[in-house]
């Protein structure tokens, strides 16, 4: 890690909407913080000149997959934050269907000494709901608090049984501990490989219906009203889902959700040709989920945009699309496939930056998402307008699978500064 030094971003369009902030200012940063906006009798070592930039908190990304500790070779936790942060990400939230998993104490910490020794990016685990991932036994959860996770979720799985998922929730809310539910009915995907759909028939695989994460969401909501906890739907994919999650908070519910770009981005039809690259659980829908999503989001229903980033090693998806793995990678693209939505009129700029930075936050309780004085000095400085070819190849994940191979992105990371350093810089020949 480079020493920390007296930064100033100068002349940046600043968005930090944890305060309201919508305007052109000059950005201090001193040992690591931020020490002023606007006028400063500073003397910067480095001033990075941010005209025509937007200057935000790093971004945070609640829902990623690093494969440290057991399957290194698709990711670990050096590649997965050097991903992060050319992406504008400087805290991650790890799930722990890792090799162990992440329901020991021992494992979270191993976790975060290793981010720490790496010292790219903020990285604060999730830690399993039930031992092993296997839907019976719950995990010592203020033991694993305790350790360093922040949230619990069995994701990859989902918490089928409704008594472990009651008993759960009713530990929980006794703390005020979050509960994330990879919303899916087993039953009803055993087989699956894509959306039950057209697309699914036209190409002769087994289809995944909506009903399977409508059908837990309802059970979850009715489970939530009935122990008062904290429930969180990941990546929200449909509907009759983003619809459940907007009436439990009508009635006053805490119940929360989150939606990754490619839901809101894609749809099924990405999959025609067997483009196992569109292979992802839950899957892509149609339009119409597509749609609704982004109401969600629009309306405020859905309060954060994580990627889900799931890296997968080449093997396991050229192997046709009814044996390869369900996933994609996503840190590098989170925010111009998110920007999309201030293009098309759907949030305002400041609106989306919440959704990647305040929000989760607050519904972790990180100290983080925030250019305030004083705060520690987790910043993103972006084009919006810059367009660039993304070349899977050149990913700094280890894995390389996603849709947007190919294709081209607007809005581009310029900077990623981590408590107070320049931990990432795009260099002149990125981009188009």
């Amino acid at each position: 890690m480079t020493m920390k030094i007296e930064l100033l971003i100068r002349g940046g369009h600043v968005v930090d909407p944890a305060h309201h902030i919508d305007a052109i200012h000059d950005v201090w940063i001193h040992d690591g913080h931020i020490v002023a906006m606007g006028d400063y009798d500073g003397k910067p070592q480095r001033t990075i000149d941010a005209q025509g930039l937007i200057v935000c908190p790093g971004l945070i990304d609640m829902h990623v997959h690093l494969r440290e500790p057991g399957a290194e070779w698709k990711e670990d936790i050096e590649s997965g934050s050097r991903a992060a942060v050319a992406g504008g990400v400087t805290t991650m939230c790890c799930m722990p269907n890792t090799n162990p998993t992440l329901d020991h104490a021992g494992v979270i910490t191993q976790v975060k000494m290793r981010a720490q020794q790496v010292g790219l990016c903020h990285l604060h685990p999730i830690a399993a709901v039930t031992r092993h991932l296997a839907g019976k036994q719950l995990t010592e959860m203020r033991e694993l608090v305790r350790a360093g996770a922040v949230a619990f979720s069995d994701d990859g799985k989902p918490i089928w049984h409704a008594g472990v998922m009651r008993k759960a929730l009713e530990y929980a809310s006794s703390f005020g501990f979050l509960v994330i539910q990879h919303a899916e009915e087993p039953t009803l995907t055993d087989g699956g490989v894509m959306n039950e759909g057209w697309v699914a028939t036209q190409l002769g695989v087994a289809g995944m219906p909506v009903e399977s994460e409508d059908s837990i969401i309802a059970r979850d909501v009715m489970l939530t009203r009935l122990t008062g906890a904290r429930y969180h739907v990941a990546h929200i994919s449909t509907q009759g889902a983003v619809a459940q999650v907007r009436s439990a908070q009508a009635e006053g519910l805490l119940v929360s959700c989150e939606a990754a770009p490619h839901h809101f981005a894609l749809t099924e039809e990405e999959v025609i040709g067997y483009r196992s690259d569109a292979k992802m659980s839950p899957p892509l829908r149609t339009e119409k989920d597509r749609l609704a999503v982004i109401e969600g989001l629009r309306d405020g229903t859905v309060t954060v945009i994580a990627t889900d980033h799931a890296p997968h090693h080449i093997d396991d998806k050229r192997c046709g699309l009814e044996c390869a793995a369900f996933g994609i990678v996503g840190l590098e693209t989170m925010l111009p496939i998110s920007l999309m939505l201030v293009r098309d009129g759907v949030l305002t700029l400041p609106q989306l930056i919440a959704k990647m930075t305040i929000n989760p936050a607050q519904l972790l309780n990180l100290p983080a998402g925030s250019l305030a004085k004083g705060a520690v000095a987790d910043v993103c400085v972006f084009d919006p307008d810059a367009t660039w070819l993304l070349n899977r190849d050149t990913l700094r994940s280890k894995s390389h699978n996603t849709p947007w191979h190919g294709k081209t992105m607007q809005g581009q990371v310029c900077y990623t500064i981590m408590a107070g350093n320049i931990v990432f810089e795009k260099t002149s020949n990125e981009g188009l």
